[in-house]
């Protein structure tokens, strides 16, 4: 850690707070003090960090500082599902989603500014890719939503984390890997890695990084089509990593007992939603410790898709079924303020604004 860098507390693991106030000539324990403080309990600035002396707070305020996203804007869905629109420190926007299910409450959280793939049915695709999120730009959307809950709907908790808002979460793997270390560390955020959830596009080269990690989050691979040709089309990356190919990588993916491989399939009405598709579908994924979430398409501006009928989401996915494939609906959450899937877009349509550190 050089000397000169100012550094973002938010963003930095156990060992490496623990370097830090070593540097700083400080006891060890300190490290782990200013650790617990950032991610246990979600100190939002220097002060905050009320167990340290006064003097090393000072230190640590000229080598280091807590950069907190700001809450710009807080849309709210008649279904319960919240979307914040969250500022960087150098004034980007990204988007993070609450999505409440009984007693379980899923937070969606973005790993770039934008994205770089091109997903020609996802909304955050138009943006093109500004930068990848810090580790600690990651945490801090789980951090914030924690706040705002104290706030709103004091008791509730977040149960699940799903790598799923804005960006390809293994374009960025470096921070989104070190975020991962830092969420479910006993004394942050203390997650269950059975409890989060990475989504990918199909990075084969990302996947097979991920696959030597250990502990391991749970893998979801946004397939949405059967064949090269619908896939090239709607998915470039498919020009570079066919389904053959991430198929295979797949294959090679370890999975604890008792763990599945998550494929979401998107339908797109006239392009991957037939009967000939689920049967290749079913084909394809055979042999796989699986399950398919279908998604009927959340038509978003300029989109050249229609969402189709609920009549052949429900033929596609009894077709699928009678295959012998795990199908599973997901119903749109949040679409009536552009927070469902393939939506988010930095779309401002303001309900209740906020302003929150």
């Amino acid at each position: 850690m050089s000397a000169s860098e100012t550094v973002d507390l938010r963003s930095l693991t156990l060992e490496e707070a623990t370097e830090l106030v070593s540097e700083l000539g400080q006891e060890r324990y300190r490290g782990e003090q200013v650790f617990r403080w950032v991610h246990g309990w979600g100190a939002g600035s220097m002060d905050d960090l009320a167990n340290l002396p006064a003097a090393l707070r000072q230190r640590l305020s000229e080598r280091a500082e807590i950069a907190t996203l700001k809450v710009a804007e807080l849309q709210t869905s008649a279904d319960g599902t919240r979307k914040m629109r969250l500022t960087t420190g150098d004034g980007r926007s990204i988007e993070s989603v609450l999505i409440p299910d009984g007693d379980k409450l899923t937070q969606c959280i973005s790993s770039q500014v934008g994205c770089a793939l091109d997903c020609q049915f996802c909304a955050t695709a138009t943006l093109g890719l500004a930068r990848n999120l810090s580790a600690g730009e990651i945490v801090d959307q789980v951090y914030r939503a924690k706040q705002l809950l104290s706030r709103v709907e004091p008791g509730r908790r977040i149960t699940n984390i799903v790598y799923m808002g804005m960006g390809e979460p293994l374009h960025n793997f470096a921070h989104v890997s070190k975020s991962l270390r830092i969420l479910t560390h006993e004394l942050g955020a203390n997650l269950s890695f059975r409890r989060i959830t990475v989504s990918t596009v199909g990075l084969v080269h990302g996947i097979e990084k991920l696959a030597k990690q250990d502990p391991r989050p749970n893998l979801a691979i946004s397939l949405n089509a059967t064949t090269d040709e619908v896939r090239d089309r709607i998915m470039p990356i498919n020009k570079r990593y066919p389904i053959a190919t991430l198929l295979d990588c797949l294959r090679r993916y370890p999975l604890e007992p008792r763990r599945r491989l998550t494929f979401e399939y998107v339908l797109l009405a006239g392009q991957n939603d037939t009967v000939a598709d689920a049967d290749r579908l079913a084909r394809l994924l055979r042999g796989f410790r699986c399950k398919v979430n279908i998604i009927p398409f959340n038509p978003h501006p300029g989109a050249p898709y229609r969402r189709p009928e609920p009549s052949a989401v429900q033929t596609f996915q009894n077709r699928a079924r009678s295959r012998g494939l795990p199908t599973y609906l997901r119903a749109p959450r949040g679409d009536d303020i552009a927070a469902a899937c393939g939506q988010l877009a930095n779309q401002s349509r303001t309900t209740l604004p906020v302003v929150m550190a």
